[in-house]
């Protein structure tokens, strides 16, 4: 937890917020725009390229009581019965869009080779917790009640998240061991693995809190905007979990100056503790995000390596070297 960030990441992303004074109204406003940037071509010198081997669509999925759009990446003349991979962006439940992680997904696609589908979950504070995770746990359900018309492999599923991202894919793959289906993977950058009392009992986020990429303060933020009185923090936190058994190999990246650091850390000993099979990747001059910005970032381009061969090997056993 020693060093200094990227210095492109040290002066893009100079954040002069005050955070812990914003309104729930300033939050969407601010999530908004932040948003539309983020989607925007102008931004890809931060966020990177898609791969060309790739082709993007968007579509609507109709889910109980609402419908949210998905941005589905899949190779180029793919064949049909594809792995299906289910990815969450971060943003702290408040902010980000899916083609912030077009340079991943795309690559994962063309190279596993896999159908990706990103999921634009609703966001707090106007869709508080656990909105974001019946979303993604709905359109999990709804792809696979139809696994032809998408091209996918029903028996070969993954998970992908990063950042809260990686809190939803975590608690995505929970209720799946319960109520199915059967997943083959997941993979978590820099997950948010504590939203309760404990939540800043980790060292990395005193140490890294200060670094680009999310804040302390972030944090704190995240946490009252999403999280409604009413809800048990412990039931949106995986690492609260009684019984972490079961769940699919797990692969769990993190950054040696990211906040989020020790709690990646932590969720990684818990899986292995309760005998789930999970693998901890750790990146020098890697901060939190790191995975959505490989024009600031170079660790990003290695991580990405590490994650296709996780998910190529749990995905295509048999033709994996």
């Amino acid at each position: 937890m020693t060093g200094k960030a990227p210095l492109g990441a040290r002066i893009v992303l100079r954040d002069k917020l005050d955070w812990e004074a914003l309104t729930a109204e300033q939050v969407t406003a601010m999530s908004e725009k932040v948003n539309r940037l983020r989607a925007s071509r102008a931004v890809r010198i931060i966020t990177g390229l898609p791969d060309r081997r790739a082709r993007i669509a968007q579509h609507t999925i109709a889910l109980p009581g609402r419908s949210i759009t998905v941005r589905v990446h899949r190779p180029r003349n793919a064949a049909p019965g594809l792995p299906l991979i289910l990815s969450f962006h971060g943003g702290g439940f408040i902010v980000g869009t899916a083609a912030q992680n077009d340079w991943l997904n795309s690559h994962l696609a063309a190279h596993c080779p896999a159908v990706v589908v990103s999921v634009e979950y609703r966001l707090a504070p106007r869709h508080p917790l656990p909105a974001p995770v019946d979303d993604g746990y709905d359109t999990l359900l709804r792809i696979l009640d139809d696994p032809a018309r998408w091209g996918v492999d029903p028996t070969a599923v993954a998970v992908l998240g990063e950042s809260a991202g990686g809190t939803i894919a975590a608690l995505v793959a929970l209720r799946a061991r319960k109520d199915g289906p059967p997943l083959r993977a997941q993979v978590l950058t820099y997950p948010g693995t504590d939203w309760s009392e404990t939540m800043e009992d980790y060292p990395s986020i005193t140490a890294n809190g200060g670094n680009p990429g999310m804040s302390a303060a972030e944090w704190r933020t995240a946490k009252r905007m999403s999280l409604p009185p009413t809800l048990d923090p412990d039931s949106v936190s995986p690492i609260k979990f009684d019984n972490l058994a079961g769940l699919p190999p797990t692969l769990i990246v993190v950054g040696d100056l990211d906040a989020a650091l020790d709690q990646g850390q932590a969720y990684v000993e818990r899986l292995r503790a309760d005998g789930t099979d999970a693998h901890l990747a750790r990146y020098p001059k890697a901060i939190h995000g790191f995975m959505s910005m490989p024009g600031l970032v170079p660790a990003a381009r290695p991580a990405r390596r590490e994650i296709l061969a996780f998910m190529r090997g749990h995905l295509h056993p048999t033709t994996s070297s």
